[in-house]
């Protein structure tokens, strides 16, 4: 009976469980198809720490979807091309990366399952739940060899600053590229120090708070845009005792030092973004939430419109 709705103003059929149902199924399929590269994703997360963030991105999805449950009570059924366009352009991914690149390979294979599903359920649909969708990309692992463009210029920037603030707080660094040196002794910045491990799971972290709290659009963007730099901080804040407990204290104790502060450093990094969350939701100032709850919802059956 579900299935069967129809909007009583422009006769729509609305989406019911079995289409979501038929999706999932089709969803499924796909997955099936290019199972070698869906295999190759969760080795990958299972055997690499670095990738492990690949194996929360289904509970990520889920609870994104299960948080926008409310936008399927009036989502019309509007199938057309969107969701066909979007499986072309996945096969299309998944051939070429097949003999080029195995994380566009393994791209393709998940952007093959969103197409499947978005071609049952529609552009109205995808569009509601653009976020969930958008989610999918954390199912991509990307290995360290894809990420050299980003790690190096990374690597040397965080070095830059952390010999900056060892200047002013009185320790003297000399620093050539990515290479710290402190009392004789060098200190790599690498790319467990570079940041760039944090920001992955604190950006899958950041984005389901943004979109499971109510923020406006411009507060949402900042907020995901501050989890990057908030990475990139942390790790800075992170070297400078690093670097000095290389300079005055056994290589065996710094080591453990950077392991433990690594972990430290993550946390705080969190609980940063978090306050910063806070912060944002302050701003929206009561005159305005007022406003907001005066102003008549818009027919969402005229007009799909993306909430939190």
């Amino acid at each position: 009976m579900e299935a069967v709705l129809r909007n009583a103003k422009k006769g729509e059929r609305l989406i019911g469980r079995r289409d979501l149902l038929v999706a999932g199924a089709m969803a499924l399929i796909s997955a099936l198809i290019t199972y070698d590269a869906w295999i190759d994703i969760f080795r990958l997360g299972f055997v690499d720490e670095e990738l492990s963030y690949v194996l929360l991105a289904p509970v990520v999805i889920g609870w994104l979807a299960w948080v926008r449950r409310d936008q399927l009570k009036d989502c019309p059924l509007h199938r057309e091309w969107t969701g066909l366009l979007i499986l072309l352009f996945g096969w299309l991914v998944f051939g070429y990366g097949y003999v080029t690149d195995p994380v566009l390979w393994r791209a393709g294979a998940v952007t093959i399952a969103v197409g499947a599903a978005a071609s049952v359920l529609g552009y109205s649909f995808i569009w509601r739940f653009a976020p969930v969708f958008a989610a999918c990309i954390f199912l991509i692992p990307v290995l360290p060899d894809s990420r050299i463009n980003f790690a190096v210029p990374l690597q040397e920037a965080t070095a830059a600053a952390t010999q900056t603030i060892c200047d002013l707080t009185g320790m003297y660094v000399d620093r050539s590229g990515n290479l710290l040196s402190i009392n004789g002794v060098d200190v790599t910045v690498a790319e467990a120090c570079n940041g760039m491990r944090m920001i992955l799971t604190l950006f899958m972290v950041c984005y389901v708070v943004a979109f499971t709290i109510p923020l406006r659009p411009w507060m949402r963007t900042l907020f995901l845009l501050a989890s990057p730099l908030v990475a990139i901080v942390a790790n800075v804040v992170r070297l400078v005792p690093t670097v000095w407990m290389f300079g005055h204290k056994s290589a065996e104790a710094a080591e453990k030092f950077h392991d433990v502060s690594g972990w430290v450093m993550t946390v705080l990094a969190f609980l940063l973004l978090m306050g910063f969350a806070k912060l944002m939701q302050g701003l929206m100032s009561p005159t305005d939430d007022t406003a907001t709850a005066a102003v008549p919802a818009r027919d969402s059956k005229n007009e799909p419109e993306l909430i939190a």
